[in-house]
C-alpha cells in the first residue's frame, strides 16, 4: 500500500478531470491564447476566460479580469508585495508566515519598507488586538497567510478584514493552505489581494496560480514582454490582467486549474476540508496514544485547517518520516515547511515537526495503516 499524505505541498493524486483536460489542450489545442485569429488560439483564449470565470465564482470575484494568472502563489505574494509597496510604507505581518510572504518583504525591508512581524500566540493564532497594536499611520498594508502550513491554525481573517476596512489600510491573503477547502469571500471578508496556488487544494496541476486584485489598486507590472494586445506600444500595457501576463500562458496547466476548480465547486469546500478533519481526528486520537507524542496548533477544531504537525519525544522528525517513506511507502513532510518563524512561535526549533496533510481520496484505512506504521517506527527508532 503505498500513502500520499503530503497533500498541503502539492495534491495528489488529481481528480481524472484534470489530467483529461491537460492532454486535451496540449493534444486537441496546442498552442497560446491571444497570439492569433484562428480556431485553435480562439479555443485557447476560451480556457483561460473560462478559467477566470469559474475562479471567480468560487472566490465570489465580481470583475473575473481582476484575476492574474501567475506559475504559483509565491509568484502572486512577490507580484503583491513588489507590485505595490514602496519606500516608506509600512507592512504588518506575523511570525507564522511562510518564507514566500517573508522573503519578498525581507527583500523589501532594504529599499526602505518597513515590517512588523506580529508573534502568534503558542498555538499558531494571532490576536487581531495585536495587530491592530501595531499599526502606523504609516502602514499601508496587512499581508498574512489564510492557515499555517507548519500546524493548520486559521487566522481570524473576518476581524482582520474588518480592521483593514475601518483603518484604510490594504489587506494582503496568502490563501495557498485554505484556497479549495475553505470557503472565501473577496468582498464580504474585505480582501483586497488574494494570492492562490493552483496545484494545492484548488487540485490544479504544478506552476499554476493567480493573484487576485481588488478595482482601485494599481499594481505595478514585474514583468515586461508580449501579451497579444497593444503590440504596436513600446511599453507595458497597464490593463487588468494582459498588462500583469506577460509572454506564453501556460495552458494546459490553466486548463487543468479550471477543471480542478469544478471538482471543488462540485464537492464543495466545505464537505473537503470535513473530510480531511475526520481524518485528521482519527490521526490524532492515535497519534496521542503514542509515549512521547505532542500535537501542535489549536485544539479546537474550528479554528484548524487540514494539516495535523507532531513530534515524538526522541526521535528526529526528519528520521520518522524516512523511516515511514522506506519501511511503509508512506509520505509525510518533516522540518521546517519553509516557515521558521512559526516553529519559533510553536517552538519546535531547531528540527521541526512531522506534518501530516490528508487529501480529497484519502480514505479511513489509509489513516488507520499510517497510524500501525508509527508506531512500528517508533518502536524502531528509540
Amino acid at each position: 500500500m503505498s500513502i500520499y499524505l503530503d497533500n498541503a505541498a502539492t495534491t495528489y493524486p488529481k481528480p481524472d478531470a484534470v489530467y483529461d483536460a491537460v492532454m486535451h489542450a496540449m493534444r486537441e489545442v496546442g498552442t497560446s491564447p491571444g497570439r492569433g485569429g484562428y480556431r485553435r488560439s480562439l479555443e485557447a483564449d476560451r480556457i483561460v476566460f473560462r478559467t477566470r470565470e469559474i475562479i471567480a465564482r468560487l472566490f465570489s470575484i465580481a470583475d473575473s479580469s481582476r484575476i492574474i494568472f501567475t506559475h504559483n502563489a509565491t509568484a502572486a505574494l512577490n507580484l503583491a508585495l513588489h507590485g505595490f509597496l514602496s519606500g516608506g510604507d509600512h507592512v504588518v505581518t506575523t511570525s507564522m508566515e511562510h518564507n514566500s510572504l517573508l522573503r519578498p518583504l525581507n527583500a523589501l525591508s532594504s529599499c526602505g519598507v518597513e515590517v512588523t512581524i506580529v508573534p502568534a500566540g503558542s498555538e499558531g493564532v494571532v490576536s487581531p488586538d495585536d495587530l491592530r497594536r501595531a499599526l502606523r499611520p504609516n502602514t499601508t498594508m496587512v499581508a498574512l497567510g489564510h492557515v499555517s502550513n507548519v500546524c493548520g491554525a486559521v487566522q481570524p481573517i473576518g476581524a482582520v478584514g474588518a480592521l483593514c476596512r475601518e483603518s484604510g489600510i490594504r489587506f494582503l491573503l496568502d490563501a495557498a493552505q485554505s484556497a479549495g477547502s475553505v470557503d472565501i469571500d473577496v468582498a464580504a471578508i474585505g480582501i483586497d489581494l488574494l494570492a492562490v496556488p493552483g496545484h494545492k487544494g484548488l487540485l490544479g496541476p504544478q506552476g499554476t496560480g493567480f493573484l487576485y486584485v481588488a478595482p482601485g489598486i494599481d499594481l505595478k507590472p514585474q514583468l515586461q514582454g508580449g501579451t497579444g494586445t497593444y503590440s504596436s506600444s513600446e511599453h507595458q500595457p497597464a490593463g487588468m490582467p494582459d498588462g500583469f501576463e506577460a509572454g506564453t500562458h501556460n495552458l494546459p496547466g490553466i486548463a487543468g486549474l479550471m477543471a480542478g476548480v469544478s471538482f471543488v465547486i462540485e464537492r464543495g469546500p466545505s464537505a473537503l476540508l470535513r473530510h480531511e478533519q475526520d481524518l485528521l481526528r482519527d490521526a490524532a486520537a492515535a497519534l496521542l496514544s503514542v509515549e512521547g507524542a505532542t500535537i501542535y496548533g489549536p485544539r479546537e477544531w474550528a479554528q484548524l485547517g487540514n494539516v495535523l504537525s507532531f513530534t515524538v519525544e526522541g526521535i528526529d522528525p526528519a528520521s520518522l518520516a524516512l523511516e515511514l517513506d522506506h519501511g511503509f511507502d508512506i509520505a509525510v513532510r518533516a522540518g521546517l515547511h519553509c516557515a521558521p518563524f512559526a516553529h519559533r512561535t510553536l517552538g519546535t526549533l531547531p528540527c521541526g515537526t512531522v506534518r501530516v496533510s490528508p487529501g480529497w481520496s484519502t480514505t479511513r484505512e489509509e489513516i488507520a495503516f499510517f497510524s500501525d506504521a508509527v508506531v512500528q517506527c517508533c518502536e524502531k527508532l528509540r
